[in-house]
């Protein structure tokens, strides 16, 4: 499908205001029950680097902002600055945990793939979905799905800590 075609969709503004040159889509939240756990399967399953740090104590809740970024050197160093230059780089994870929660042991957050169904999944590109697939199975990460299950053998998806979804693909095409 052309992007003529996909431009030409009903509802799609084909030529969007110049107001919203410059808008940058920023970050995703998702809540997570153990920021400990959390921090670690994203760093060092993913790769993340956290870049942010905010404690609301008097609202018992502590935001993080990650970043996929294997080159750390432009990344500013001042808290301030950095706080600034995060909130201008697309494709960010705010990872957002409610003090206490990792104390409870049935508490858990709904991952959108249940009914109701809601939001679906977070996606990570990599250079080699197999390769990358291979090394999830080595260190134990939960899959939803494998290469090798169902009809889409390039993509897999592969669980976080509380569940949600990650789907993991590569942008060049896939031999299988």
């Amino acid at each position: 499908m052309s992007l003529q075609h996909l431009l030409d969709l009903p509802g799609v503004d084909a030529a969007p205001e110049a107001a919203t040159r410059g808008y940058v889509f920023n970050h995703t939240m998702i809540r997570v029950k153990d920021l400990a756990r959390s921090l670690d399967f994203y760093t060092r399953v993913l790769g993340f680097v956290p870049v942010h740090k905010q404690d609301f104590p008097e609202a018992a809740f502590s935001i993080v902002y990650l970043v996929l970024r294997a080159d750390r050197a432009g990344i500013p160093d001042d808290d301030a600055e950095r706080l600034r230059w995060v909130l201008g780089q697309p494709g960010v994870l705010e990872l957002t945990h409610n003090h206490g929660t990792e104390d409870q042991p049935d508490f858990r957050y709904h991952d959108g793939n249940a009914e109701p169904r809601g939001f679906g999944h977070l996606c990570v590109s990599v250079p080699d979905v197999k390769a990358a697939c291979e090394r999830f199975e080595r260190l134990g990460v939960p899959f939803q799905k494998r290469l090798a299950d169902g009809r889409m053998k390039h993509i897999a998806f592969i669980k976080d800590p509380d569940g949600y979804w990650i789907e993991i693909l590569q942008p060049a095409p896939f031999a299988g």
